[in-house]
């Protein structure tokens, strides 16, 4: 079953391009990147590092504590919007209570088939 905005949650999120459009805590808002992890309750955003942040403008290291490596970030799905870009290019924003479950369980879910 090919992964389509109406059928998005109830499939696997490891490896879609993920942004938080709207979080209880300001701080999660607006962080984006690859989902490289999913709890119950969680989903772990692997940040890429951007070239500023990391590099001075000679190319050389920044001296900062940061070491440009990549960051994942733990979100909690319950109270957070995530908007998900599918493999068609197509972004989908979920609200994430729609996906507070165990994540093998969330994928057998099937939704309104009826033979099941």
């Amino acid at each position: 079953m090919p992964v389509t905005p109406a059928t998005l949650v109830r499939h696997e999120l490891v490896g879609l391009e993920v942004a938080v459009v709207a979080a209880p805590n300001p701080d999660l808002e607006g962080v984006r990147g690859e989902v490289v992890l999913e709890t119950t309750k969680t989903v772990g955003i692997c940040e890429a590092p951007r070239a500023s942040e990391s590099r001075t403008e000679s190319g050389g290291d920044s001296g900062a504590a940061d070491d440009g490596s990549e960051r994942v970030s733990h979100v909690p799905k319950d109270g957070t919007t995530f908007a998900f870009e599918l493999p068609g290019g197509e972004v989908v924003e979920v609200a994430g209570r729609r996906l507070v479950e165990r994540p093998a369980r969330r994928t057998e879910n099937t939704g309104a088939h009826t033979w099941r």
